[in-house]
């Protein structure tokens, strides 16, 4: 099985398919790497796609420290996947969790990142519920190890920013929360705690967000409720960005809308890759 082996000696699983421009996959807290197949079906035909589970998430290695578990490990994860592979840059393309390390990427290691794809991202990020949120992390995680993930993805499946995959794809909805439910315990409690819960808000960043230089396109569902106002933070405040809006759909977009999200991700890589993605004009801008 190949592996990715980061500073902090821990073993990252991943695949890769495909030859061209490199595109690397960051998954979502309820993911892994096998949620993106739809994406590196697609995407292989025409690029060097790379898809890898996070620490905490198997075949990868759960380390048992919770203090192994901060959202630096998870950002600086990735890039030790493109060392391995010796890919000095690549487009990243994350859902929500995966959003954030892609992000964080922008803000500290732009020189590796072609573009961002920052899909569901910004849950837990409104500053006047922030401490009730990251309590709510905490206690998360001590579900997790008491009662288990099969249990815990039983309440997860049924969250509000879920039932609109649940409303248009039965099938592909129960097969995800099966995934979930195999996760390990110990892992998704020390990433809900330390990750989750320990991740500056967005809304904390924007000076830095300001200087970001790299394409980036938001994608954001329009009844994922947690992230719509991050989703405009991001597209204000970062200089060479695209929002897009899926209409009717939630947080799992890449599996909800397989085919628009392709679609919206390729058009943004292309243009990207033809230079044709540039930052915004201030001609455009209102006071």
């Amino acid at each position: 099985m190949p592996y990715a082996v980061t500073s902090d000696n821990v073993r990252l699983y991943f695949e890769e398919a495909g030859q061209g421009t490199p595109i690397i996959f960051l998954h979502e807290f309820a993911a892994d790497y096998t949620n993106w197949e739809p994406q590196m079906r697609y995407f292989s035909r025409g690029h060097r796609c790379i898809a890898y589970s996070a620490r905490g998430y198997t075949p990868s290695d759960v380390p048992p420290a919770p203090d192994a578990y901060t959202y630096k490990h998870f950002y600086t994860d990735a890039l030790a996947v493109l060392d391995h592979l010796q890919i000095q840059k690549a487009h990243f393309v994350g859902l929500s969790m995966g959003s954030y390390s892609s992000l964080q990427i922008g803000l500290n290691a732009p020189e590796r990142a072609l573009s961002l794809t920052l899909a569901a991202v910004g849950s837990g990020s409104d500053l006047k519920n922030l401490d009730a949120f990251r309590k709510q992390c905490q206690a998360n995680g001590e579900q997790y190890e008491t009662i288990g993930s099969a249990e815990v993805a039983k309440a997860t499946r049924e969250a509000p920013s879920r039932i609109p995959f649940l409303l248009k794809d039965p099938r592909g909805h129960a097969d995800f929360y099966d995934s979930l439910a195999r996760h390990d315990s110990r892992g998704s409690a020390n990433t809900m705690r330390g990750f989750q819960g320990g991740r500056p808000s967005v809304y904390t960043l924007t000076e830095a967000i300001r200087k970001v230089p790299t394409p980036t396109l938001i994608i954001c569902g329009d009844e994922d409720d947690n992230c719509i106002e991050p989703s405009l933070f991001l597209k204000k405040h970062l200089p060479a960005s695209g929002l897009a809006i899926f209409p009717k759909s939630g947080h799992v977009l890449n599996l909800e809308e397989p085919a628009l999200f392709n679609e919206m991700v390729e058009r943004f890589v292309a243009l990207v890759e033809a230079g044709r993605w540039p930052a915004r004009d201030p001609r455009s801008m209102t006071e």
